[in-house]
Parts: structure tokens; sequence; C-alpha cells
């Protein structure tokens, strides 16, 4: 007998079609998986028989062949134990056929029938309904997120039993239903607020700057000054994520299998905080079938890097691309995958090895060669693509007693959002761009003239600081930004000037000595 059931995958953050055929033929019994399996799959073939039998069905004893088409796309993971498990049944005529042609099945088997939680089941629910499919059947555990998708009905089980009921018309299951946007508005809270922080008003500036403009930034100071606190806070500040974003985000999330249990949907921008020691693979994605790394995790969100230089150059040297791009492509001997990273780069470090070199209060230790290394550690053409500069002092005991209220994230978001609409509209008839920090030269030249004074400042900047051709305009892009922030049309010389100053490594740091 032969059986057909339709099932999902995923190939990087999107979902296809699979057609999961099962052929039950006499001869001695055994189990083959055809259709580039991979171990997990393979594998199927004793979670199916274990989860079969427990349930209470006689699993046929003959030579069962599973195809898992097409052939030619290599197939991952154990969401195509249920499927198998439907497949073997409705050969061995348990399971109704009629039902099998209109929805998509998936789900991992345990041993005694119970199923438990896929990865991507928003992607698999967009692919089930871009097929026309009447229905998608996964685990109870997913139901929630896959029922985000408008346009098709979902049904969540807990075990095999309850599937196979449901498909032989023996259990009347209603699809699961969700409101997007009370879901949405429950996940968009963030537990940190700026009104917490104390002190640092130029560095709570700097990062109002940066969010209004999607810059990049970099925090330089002693520990223990505030720096990773402002960090975390900075995507309290960013415009809320619309309906689509989260999504994508979620999709990520799920295709990467870290998406929390109970939550169906990310309404918050993602912050991502690796340590020191991650790998090039792990920031920008790897594996044998490449999966999401930092860098798409952090997509719509902020990437923060404590302590820059200690992360190994190779890594800090593979964020190039991601951060000019807003993408990331990972190749591989047979699979080449693009994975969406657009994100603000954040980061932090000490001024010297030993972290207290212009701090008032504490004496360094370090030798000038020592902190040269120290910096040199961190290339020039990174350097580059990193927006604002700004230094991080300590705080004093006066601003650390201080009981005055500090601006809430609220209140500084609505100004980053009064900037951004600014730039929604500047930018309306361009393609993937919403804000001054993804603009190119033509955009520049376009939308950033200065004034003559203007430019005798700069260049005078220019010739001092020895400003790269890439920092010449990340110094236009934030002068347009603080012009945004005020309302205004036209860059004047004071924003010009204030966007100078955010480059703080492009000084002569050994001057100090």
């Amino acid at each position: 007998m032969l059986s057909k059931v339709i099932s999902c995958a995923t190939f990087g953050i999107e979902g296809y079609v699979i057609d999961v055929e099962v052929d039950l033929t006499t001869g001695l019994p055994g189990f083959t998986t055809v259709g580039l399996p991979d171990n997990a799959v393979k594998e199927s073939k004793d979670r199916v028989y274990a989860a079969v039998k427990n349930a209470g069905f006689r699993f046929p004893s003959r030579k069962i062949t599973v195809n898992l088409a097409p052939a030619d796309i290599k197939k991952e993971g154990s969401s195509f134990d249920l499927p198998i498990a439907v497949g073997i049944l409705a050969a061995s005529q348990s399971v109704r056929s009629a039902q099998l042609k209109q929805h998509a099945i998936l789900g991992e088997l345990s041993l005694d029938g119970s199923l438990r939680p896929i990865k991507g089941a928003i992607s698999v629910s967009l692919a089930a309904k871009a097929c026309g499919l009447e229905g998608l059947i996964i685990p109870r555990a997913n139901a929630r997120e896959a029922a985000l998708v408008d346009g098709i009905n979902v049904y969540g089980f807990d075990n095999l039993i309850g599937v196979v009921a449901f498909l032989n018309g023996e259990l009347d299951r209603p699809a699961t239903q969700v409101n997007r946007a009370e879901i949405f508005s429950a996940a968009s809270n963030y537990s940190v607020d700026f009104a917490e922080v104390k002190g640092q008003h130029h560095a709570k500036r700097a990062i109002e700057i940066a969010a209004a403009g999607g810059h990049n930034i970099l925090m330089i100071g002693p520990p223990g000054t505030g720096k990773t606190m402002l960090a975390r806070r900075l995507v309290t500040v960013l415009p809320e994520m619309s309906m689509d974003e989260a999504l994508e985000t979620t999709k990520i999330h799920s295709i990467a299998g870290i998406l929390n249990t109970g939550d169906s949907l990310l309404g918050t921008r993602p912050f991502r905080s690796p340590h020191h020691t991650i790998s090039d693979a792990g920031i920008i994605g790897g594996g044998h079938v490449p999966k999401p790394g930092e860098v798409s995790l952090a997509h719509n969100g902020v990437l923060f890097l404590d302590e820059l230089p200690e992360f190994h150059k190779n890594v800090l040297e593979v964020l190039r691309q991601p951060i000019e791009d807003g993408s990331v492509t990972i190749g591989r001997a047979r699979i080449t995958l693009t994975y969406p990273a657009r994100f603000m780069l954040a980061a932090a470090m000490n001024p010297c090895p030993c972290g207290y070199f212009t701090d008032p209060y504490h004496e360094c230790r370090c030798t000038p060669p020592a902190i040269q290394r120290y910096h040199a550690k961190i290339s020039g053409p990174l350097l580059d693509r990193i927006d604002l500069h700004i230094e991080v002092p300590s705080l004093k005991y006066d601003e650390l007693k201080s009981t005055l209220p500090s601006e809430s994230s609220d209140i500084i978001r609505e100004r980053v959002n009064a900037a951004r609409k600014q730039q929604l509209k500047r930018f309306e008839d361009t393609k993937n761009m919403y804000c001054n920090a993804h603009m190119g030269s033509k955009y520049i030249r376009k939308y950033c003239p200065i004034d003559e004074h203007s430019q005798s400042l700069l260049k005078a900047a220019i010739q001092k600081f020895g400003l790269s051709a890439r920092a010449y305009d990340k110094v236009l892009k934030v002068a347009r930004t603080i012009a945004d922030l005020e309302n205004g049309e036209n860059i004047k010389i004071q924003h010009v000037a204030e966007a100078i100053q955010y480059r703080s490594l492009d000084k002569n740091i050994w001057q100090r000595f």
C-alpha cells in the first residue's frame, strides 16, 4: 500500500512543502528512509516504531520505504516523525486518507506517542498557506505561534492518538484562535528603562542620536561607569516594532530554536550580547546546514559587544560585511543561505588594559605601548563603520546620590519617533532605507549639504584627526540626524560640531600622556 502525507521544512528562514511518501510491501520487515535525510531523520524510525506501538496502534510487519520529496534537498530535524507515523498508519489503513490532502503535518514524537515542539512554526505555517492547504497539524506547544498567520487553520495536539482521531473524523477539534493585536501589545513591554540611569547625560544624548538615526555606537570608559546598563536600554528608545518586523524577528528566533516556551510573538526588539569568546561561526552563523548567528538573531534590534578588544580579531572582521549590507550569506559545499542581519551595533570597551586610563579616581598602570596594542586590536575599517565614539566617565558622588528623576525611555522614544518620521518621509521613494545610517554616498550628497562655515570646520577636523572618507560620511550622517531631532530642514554648524565630537577614537589619544 502507498500513502502520501504533506509536510513542511525550512530553508533559511523560509518554509517549503515536503511530500512524505510511505510504501508498504511484502518481504522481510525493514525501514528505509530516502530523500537526503540527516541523522535526526534517519533515527526517526526508532521513535516512530515505539510511538506507534505505545499509542496502541499496530505497527505493520512489512518492508517500509519512506521517501521525502523533493529528494535533492537536504532534510534535517525531527519534525518528520509525525508525518512518517501518520503515513505508515494511512498505508496500513488505520488512518483515512481524505483529510491528508488538505493538511500539512509536522511534529516530533516521544516514545510514548506524545508530541514535542518543533522549530520554525511560523515559517511552515506560511508555506502551508502559500500552497493553498486548508490546515496545519502540529504540536500544541507551537499552535499559537503558527496561528499568527492569517488564512490557515492551525490544529494543536498533544499526542499521536489525538491526531489519528482527528484525521478519522472521530474527534472534533476547533482551530487555534489568537488575537494578534492583543498578543503584540502584551509582548511589547520592556523590563528596563532609562529612568533608572543616573547621570551620564552626554552618553544618553549620544544614544538618543544613535537610536534616531540607526547609527552604530561605541562607548569607552572605566569599569563600572554604566556602559552595559546604557546599552541594555538602547532598545527601549528605538521605534516600536511593526507587526511585520515582529513576525520576521520571531521567524528567525523560531528557526534557531530559542523562542521561549509560551511566547508566540516577539514584540520587543531583540538585544543580543554574546560573550567575547564566541567564534566567527557563532557570530555570523554556520553549521553543516547553516543556522542563524548572533547578527541574525539581533535583526531589527541591537547587537552588543562588551569588552570589544577582547573579541577574536577574525570575529570582529567578519562583522564588517553584515554591518554594511544588512544581511549575511553563508556558503557551504552543497548549500548557500542568506539570513537578514539589519541590526544596530553597540559596543563597549575600557580605555586601556587595566581600565583606568582617563579615570581621575584611579591610577592607570599601563604603559603607552600596552595601551596602543590594546586599541590596535580593533581595526580601522571596523571603527570607520561605527558612527559614534563616546567617552563614559566615572560618576561623581553627587550624581549617584541624586534623587532627581531622569527622563524615561518613553519620553526619549517620542523624540526618536519624530526624527524617524522625517527620515521615512525623506526615503519614501527608496527601497530598504528607513533611517539616516543607511544612506550611501549618493544620498549623502543629496540630503546632507552643509554651508561654508560648516565645511571649514569639517575640513579642520579632517586635517587634525586624519578622518577617513568613510568617517567623513559618518559625521555628515550623524549631523543630519541631530538636525532631524531638532526638526531642522538644514544641517547647521552646531550640528556638525556635535557630530565631530562623537569621533573620540579618531583623536590622538597619546597626547594625553
